[in-house]
């Protein structure tokens, strides 16, 4: 079977499974694996030359490495160097130390190959679990963050442990790997410094003036192959050489476009890569000693989810994060593949060990969303249950303003009181939000603003005004209604998610309500027509015009918002009412254009018909309404 016949399979297998077990809820990377393992010698025997496929593959690593260079910019490294460099690196060292020492007088292997394979598991899979925390909305959260980080540094840890692994192969009378070979890495970044600052900048200006923008897809792999070819020739690591041409072009003014030509291609190749890696997977071994596969896999899972957790509880998070850092990052990786493939050809380690190793690493993979949800649902609940945080005691200092709530809205509301040194007190029950803000000096009381007690533990019945801030609905309604029946003198500011909200509190008597979209939105607007060339000031009336309609709206839909089927009728109403406007307003504009200065009185009589017409299905809100201009000018004075 040809080459060419054989990726074709591959390509229409991975179309058909990788999607199916996407459905399933299989990450992409263990989808490619499963299908290498199907293709494979161990089930239907398709490749017949995975060896000349691996070669094909390891290009994916490669561009893999180089966009991973293109992403270590030195101000986002410098942004996240304590993130990166300290915790990272006490991760990889530790892990890589443990790993190393059990398998040395566990297994009784060489102290060299010991190193190999010990490091190789200590690095997780990037693409593994910033997927899974992607899926399951968690990349932003304090956990998802940090293991990004570390995720980082151990893609730049892959890099040395690259290099070393030639110095410790078998031949080591070869001067290539002495001497020789740090000079031709130190020769090959210096010249690709030179290059890139020198050479490629000013020829990618030239390729992109040229118009022919898919050349820049040939301009990056042009870097990265002839990158290969260089490193080749010198005896040096081709991802190693890859990786560093991606630093160097890391703040280029090309590099989304480099990034965004290259990923398509590193995709693919990637995938293959891991379909080869599946291949060559031999699932007998399974059969023949399942014992050391499963307990090898459970075992990295404890001893790596061990060192990181006790790495993330040295630095100062909680014990929820730690458990959530742990288990994400407890698996093996995909550079464990590329360090044992690197091995393998450096005669460092025989197959003996890196089919076992590989088996490990894969069902560690497997194993890890498991665990991932018995941690996350089971463990933690169970433990935040019987370790539940007192709400703190807050001292009655009778500050005027009371905030409840304090996450992206309440917290700009706090820091302009703050800059006019207004005292006030602030109660949120998001326990982390609690914890961050105190690293940072700021006062904030960890508590439940739904509880009587503690708004007057907050001396409520001292305050002069009360920010309601909450972003569940439930509460927010729970608070407001407690305060107006209590309270009723007290002035309340509201936060709303949205206009059923917002109709929730109007019910209650709010008047000062504010939706947390809106005036962003409306400014936005604006800005967006004084840049499509629209006067200020004509953008200003369209923008206000919109908004004082919205309101008759709002207060016509108080009545019905109960009713989905009345709302979207005066939605209806509301918008061809809005279209009415604004075609008057451009015919009153062309009849200005069109008249002399002696024709004012004509120009206002056809704007106030028209302006009449737009309101005569609606008689009592064109009475209650008064004239453009004149509710342009009471808008101002209530802003005032």
């Amino acid at each position: 079977m040809s080459l060419l016949l054989q990726i074709t399979l591959f390509l229409a297998a991975a179309l058909i499974l990788v999607p199916l077990g996407k459905r399933l809820g299989i990450a992409t990377v263990l989808g490619y694996l499963f299908t290498g393992v199907i293709l494979g010698p161990s089930v239907l025997n398709i490749a017949s030359d995975p060896e000349s496929i691996m070669h094909l593959a390891e290009y994916g690593v490669i561009l893999l490495m180089f966009l991973i260079g293109l992403e270590l910019r030195p101000q986002r490294l410098w942004q996240m160097r304590r993130s990166i460099f300290l915790i990272g690196s006490a991760q990889v060292l530790i892990t890589g130390v443990v790993l190393m020492l059990t398998i040395w007088l566990l297994f009784q292997q060489q102290l060299s190959s010991s190193f190999v394979i010990g490091f190789a598991l200590a690095l997780s899979s990037t693409a593994f679990v910033l997927q899974m925390l992607t899926e399951k909305q968690q990349l932003n959260t304090t956990h998802g963050q940090q293991s990004f980080s570390i995720l980082l540094f151990q893609d730049i840890a892959a890099i040395p442990l690259l290099a070393i692994i030639p110095m410790l192969a078998v031949k080591q009378s070869s001067t290539s790997h002495g001497i020789a070979y740090f000079a031709a890495i130190i020769a090959a970044f210096t010249g690709l410094f030179l290059f890139s600052r020198y050479v490629m900048r000013p020829f990618f200006r030239f390729v992109a003036q040229s118009g022919a923008t898919e050349l820049i897809t040939a301009v990056g792999l042009f870097i990265v192959l002839g990158v290969v070819l260089l490193m080749n020739s010198l005896g040096v690591s081709t991802t190693l050489g890859a990786f560093l041409t991606g630093v160097l072009l890391a703040d280029s003014e090309f590099r989304h476009e480099l990034e965004a030509s290259i990923n398509p291609f590193k995709g693919l190749l990637l995938g293959l890569f891991f379909m080869t890696v599946g291949m060559t997977t031999p699932i007998a071994l399974f059969v023949e000693m399942p014992v050391l596969i499963i307990g090898g896999a459970l075992l990295l899972l404890l001893l790596k989810g061990c060192v990181l957790l006790g790495v993330a509880r040295y630095f100062k998070y909680d014990w929820r994060n730690s458990l959530m850092i742990a288990t994400s990052l407890a698996q093996g990786g995909e550079f464990a593949y590329v360090l044992l493939s690197v091995a393998r050809s450096e005669k460092v380690l025989s197959d003996a060990l890196i089919q076992p190793v590989t088996l490990i690493v894969t069902l560690s993979m497997v194993l890890t969303p498991m665990l991932y949800w018995l941690v996350s649902s089971v463990l933690i609940p169970r433990f935040e249950k019987t370790e539940q945080a007192q709400y703190d005691e807050i001292p009655d200092q009778h500050a005027p303003m009371i905030i409840a709530g304090f996450g992206r809205f309440g917290q700009i509301i706090a820091r302009v009181a703050h800059m006019q040194h207004i005292a006030f007190t602030a109660v949120d029950h998001n326990l982390q939000r609690i914890d961050f803000v105190r690293r940072y000096g700021g006062k904030l009381y960890y508590g439940d603003p739904t509880q009587p007690e503690l708004l007057r533990s907050a001396g409520i019945q001292h305050a002069k005004i009360f920010i309601l801030a909450l972003d569940d609905v439930e509460d927010s309604i729970t608070v407001a209604r407690y305060i107006r029946l209590n309270y009723p003198q007290l002035p309340l500011l509201a936060r709303a998610r949205d206009r059923h909200h917002l109709h929730l509190l109007r019910d209650l008597g709010i008047e000062y309500i504010w939706r947390e979209t809106y005036l962003s939105s409306l400014g936005m607007a604006f800005r967006a027509l004084c840049e499509l060339g629209i006067p200020e000031e004509k953008a200003h009336q369209s923008v206000e015009l919109f908004r004082d309609i919205d309101e008759q709206l709002l207060d016509q839909q108080q009545r019905i918002y109960t009713d989905d089927q009345k709302v979207y009728e005066s939605y209806r109403n509301f918008i061809t009412e809005l279209e009415h406007l604004f075609e008057s307003d451009s015919k009153a504009q062309q009849l200005q254009s069109a008249s002399d200065a002696d024709f004012g009185d004509q120009f206002e009589d056809a704007f106030d018909d028209e302006f009449d017409d737009a309101f005569e299905n609606e008689p009592e809100a064109a009475d209650a309404a008064p004239p453009q201009q004149d509710r342009l000018d009471i808008r101002r004075k209530e802003q005032d």
